[in-house]
């Protein structure tokens, strides 16, 4: 009897060259599709709710997969775990209706991004981190953090590539930064997002740090819809996608 069991997922994406299979790199994917095939003898087809680009971590990453065995869903968990490293962790799995697709049935998704504020840099935030030395106004850059609120064409935050461009408007419900001690944390949804928009979200906001942009310049940087009118892409290290929104009850 075929069951679709959604699997939440969370990584460690340093040594990673992002979620996607790739011809001459490891990626995550990759890794759990090896694991999966050890515990139920094949590899079925994966469905991943993102893409995550190389060095970006996951705190919650949903993957929906069809498969025939009958194994109680404790013991899927544990066996998943047994063969997945250790900076991948299959949190929780639970069965879901058969038309549940982790990547079409997601209703938005929520990332984070933690910049290490201070002159003295974090040895053990290498690679979890951006480190920041200059100062940080947090009620000027939420000023301009709310300005990417709402429904905007996002073409000018995101980077272009040979990708289908499609339709690149986006609609963000929240956009602010709040500081624990000498740790700042962009935090950000939408119901979607383009190829490094949150990157260039950070780096446009860092720009505004510096002075060399003002709030109030946000929403001519979205209606110009050119690249090179925002700030530059942030680093992957300090990025973590960190929740993934679905319909009332998938998630329990």
């Amino acid at each position: 009897m075929m069951r679709n069991i959604l699997f939440i997922v969370s990584y460690d994406g340093s040594k990673y060259h992002g979620w996607q299979v790739q011809k001459n790199a490891l990626a995550v994917q990759e890794v759990f599709q090896q694991a999966m095939g050890r515990v139920l003898g094949s590899t079925p087809d994966l469905k991943a709710c993102s893409r995550t680009d190389t060095g970006v971590h996951a705190r919650q990453f949903c993957i929906s997969v069809h498969i025939e065995r009958d194994i109680p869903l404790e013991r899927l968990t544990a066996a998943m775990n047994h063969f997945l490293p250790p900076d991948i962790a299959v949190l929780s799995c639970r069965e879901v209706p058969m038309e549940f697709h982790a990547r079409y049935s997601c209703r938005g998704k929520e990332y984070v991004y933690q910049i290490w504020n201070t002159q003295v840099r974090n040895p053990f935030l290498n690679g979890y981190a951006l480190h920041y030395w200059y100062p940080m106004n947090l009620e000027k850059l939420n000023r301009a953090a709310a300005h990417y609120v709402g429904a905007h064409d996002f073409t000018s935050f995101c980077t272009l590539d040979l990708r289908d461009r499609g339709d690149m408007v986006r609609t963000v419900t929240k956009a602010e930064l709040s500081r624990s001690g000498d740790m700042v944390t962009f935090t950000v949804a939408a119901d979607g997002f383009l190829y490094n928009m949150v990157r260039i979200m950070v780096g446009t906001l860092l720009r505004v740090a510096q002075g060399k942009f003002e709030p109030e310049q946000i929403p001519q940087i979205l209606e110009c819809c050119d690249r090179n009118a925002a700030g530059p892409t942030a680093p992957a290290c300090g990025l973590y996608l960190n929740r993934v929104f679905y319909d009332e009850g998938v998630m329990g």
